[in-house]
């Protein structure tokens, strides 16, 4: 059996180009999902990753052992959103609330989330572990633009996503979002690689 592979099924959802915004069709999409608030370089951020992944990894290998479906494991995604719209441009992110995401294949049930739960629970039992849900993400129409540079140093990427929005003659209609799509644990800010979206219409 062929490995799912969502970013080759859907290749803009998951590609922005660094020098020019797009509009893309997103469609809608299940997720593995988290709340938080807060800068995400205090503790509850990373804190928050540890069960998504987890659960993630744990229903990947648990189907794939039991000759079902296998999948990859898609990358850190998140949602952005303040009573201040400005706190992204600015990077005052001390003042947003956000919520962690990874995408997940038709393949993942309710039951398989709550089977891994248990798995997880029984060997880790990470923080936050009962607080990840299964939900879908509709997004439908949307600009992105591919940052590539310190997680910090976005917002002049938001401000010409913004403009880009304006020209189109578009109306942001969503929550900011933020696609991951390196590790910074292996590359350097300088080459992290962010795509940066907003949800509009026209």
């Amino acid at each position: 059996m062929d490995k799912i592979d969502l970013s080759r099924q859907f290749p803009k959802v998951w590609k922005a180009s660094a020098k020019k915004p797009a509009l893309v069709e997103v469609p809608p999409l299940a997720y593995l999902m988290i709340d938080g608030r807060g800068d995400p370089a205090g503790p509850a951020f990373p804190q928050a990753i540890d069960p998504l992944y987890g659960l993630a990894y744990t229903m990947k290998f648990a189907s794939k052992m039991g000759g079902g479906t296998d999948w990859k494991v898609m990358p850190l995604e998140c949602l952005w959103w303040a009573d201040d719209p400005s706190a992204f441009c600015e990077n005052r992110r001390d003042e947003c609330r956000w919520t962690l995401m990874v995408a997940q294949p038709d393949a993942v049930t309710a039951d398989r989330v709550e089977a891994a739960r248990r798995t997880v629970r029984e060997k880790k039992d990470p923080p936050g572990l009962a607080s990840v849900r299964l939900d879908r993400l509709e997004e439908g129409l949307a600009a992105q633009l591919l940052h590539v540079g310190p997680y910090d140093a976005v917002g002049p990427a938001v401000e010409r996503l913004l403009a880009f929005v304006a020209e189109e003659r578009c109306t942001p209609d969503g929550r900011h979002h933020e696609i991951y799509m390196n590790d910074p644990r292996r590359v350097p800010p300088e080459r992290l690689k962010t795509i940066v979206r907003l949800p509009v219409r026209r």
